[in-house]
């Protein structure tokens, strides 16, 4: 029996240098919640259509299911763990999806939180239209999305400097 090759990764995730050996046919998905212990990251589908296992890595929404932990080798990745802030409070969107009920089931949560956050970096002012496509990715079997959208616009407001009262008017 062979011995399994294994490969070296440094990456940065939520803000701490990791350095780890793994598998090169590892999935970046079963190394955040497998060797990291981050179970924030859902495995929905194991096909990428989902979008429960969204990460931000480099300022980019990917899937983490069909990305090799190898791929992510020298870059900085932030999960879901990694969203509120440093003091503890939540997040802009996190505070907006508990106050407008953009979860029922929260399964898709982790990972609408994580396209969202990269939306709002790309998009800082975003219209309801702009908010569902960006958010197309991301399937939820629960809300029909409209709430979703709301705590969208919660925290891009929150984000800009204003209410949500404000924005809608």
């Amino acid at each position: 029996m062979s011995e399994t090759q294994t490969l070296p990764i440094t990456v940065t995730v939520n803000g701490s240098k990791v350095q780890r050996f793994v598998e090169p046919r590892t999935l970046l998905v079963h190394f955040l919640r497998e060797d990291l212990g981050l179970t924030g990251t859902h495995i929905g589908c194991d096909t990428s259509h989902c979008g429960a296992c969204t990460v931000e890595i480099d300022g980019e929404s990917i899937k983490s299911c069909t990305t090799f932990a190898v791929q992510a080798n020298g870059s900085s990745i932030t999960t879901v763990e990694g969203l509120a802030n440093a003091d503890g409070t939540l997040h802009a969107l996190q505070e907006g999806f508990r106050q407008m009920h953009g979860l029922q089931c929260g399964f898709c949560t982790p990972g609408m939180l994580m396209r969202a956050k990269v939306l709002l970096t790309e998009n800082p002012d975003p219209s309801e239209e702009e908010i569902r496509f960006g958010i197309a990715g991301n399937l939820c079997r629960c809300t029909g999305y409209q709430n979703i959208v709301k705590a969208i616009q919660f925290a891009a407001a929150r984000l800009n400097g204003r209410t949500f009262q404000e924005a809608a008017e």
